[in-house]
């Protein structure tokens, strides 16, 4: 395997050389943890963790906590990557990401954080002028604001059924979360989301929920996923565990965000 390609003049990574250095932080990795178990190595829990998370997620839920874990933990450094785009953690070299489903790659591991129910929403004047939905079947005569995907969903409630975006004549779609609340709250369509983004909006009463006796179908839950190892790094360890203390009981039993 040839990792580096020489010229007279420079030195450039070969195909092989810019897939090695994932691994080769991962080997490094795991000694310090296993020297760290041993009692050997840094004292305290130090090093740069790259964590990649939603946006919507991160300023509702981690930001205002972040503080707390910095004072913790003040020699680790966190690179936050915030995306509803997701990251593939092997190849971003990332420690740990935030996803709504558990690993299905054997390359990785999870921790369930917490549920993930999504809802049907929409602004009070939006139903004022167009008509509050009383079951599934009146949901065609809506518009809906579609996230990333066109793809029919399910409800499941007293009268289980079908509806998608394209069927009611979708004219907006986007790949942002807080820009799907931010619409809908304006009054453009109604819209599926996590109830842990809308929770807030709904609370004050600028969103309602519509069809409050339904759930879509969502089979999701959000999960802490990191890259397998035979132990975790002190660092990744212990985000994990701030994150299950001080973020998961918001988001399992309030489902509202921190003021």
């Amino acid at each position: 395997m040839k990792l580096l390609h020489r010229t007279t003049r420079n030195v450039v990574l070969s195909s092989d050389g810019e897939a090695f250095p994932p691994y080769a932080r991962e080997i490094l990795a795991q000694e310090d943890a296993a020297l760290a178990e041993l009692g050997r190595g840094q004292a305290e829990v130090s090093g740069v963790l790259r964590f990649a998370a939603p946006s919507t997620f991160a300023q509702l839920y981690l930001m205002p906590v972040v503080a707390r874990f910095q004072e913790a933990y003040p020699k680790v450094e966190l690179d936050l990557r915030l995306s509803d785009t997701q990251q593939d953690l092997i190849e971003g070299s990332f420690d740990l990401a935030l996803r709504n489903a558990p690993p299905h790659d054997t390359s990785l591991k999870g921790r369930k954080l917490a549920e993930d129910q999504r809802i049907l929403c929409a602004s009070p004047d939006y139903l004022a002028a167009h008509g509050v939905p009383e079951g599934p079947a009146d949901l065609a005569d809506h518009r809906l604001i579609a996230f990333q995907s066109l793809a029919p969903k399910r409800l499941s409630g007293p009268e289980d059924g079908t509806f998608g975006p394209r069927a009611s004549g979708s004219r907006l779609i986007v790949d942002d979360g807080a820009s799907l609340r931010e619409a809908s709250f304006a009054g453009a369509d109604f819209s599926v989301n996590a109830l842990w983004s809308m929770a807030r909006q709904i609370g004050a009463g600028g969103l309602a929920r519509v069809l409050p006796d339904y759930t879509v179908d969502y089979g999701a839950a959000l999960w802490l996923i990191y890259p397998k190892s035979n132990v975790l790094t002190a660092k990744v360890r212990v985000f994990i565990d701030f994150l299950v203390d001080q973020v998961g009981p918001r988001l399992s039993g309030q489902l509202t965000p921190s003021p």
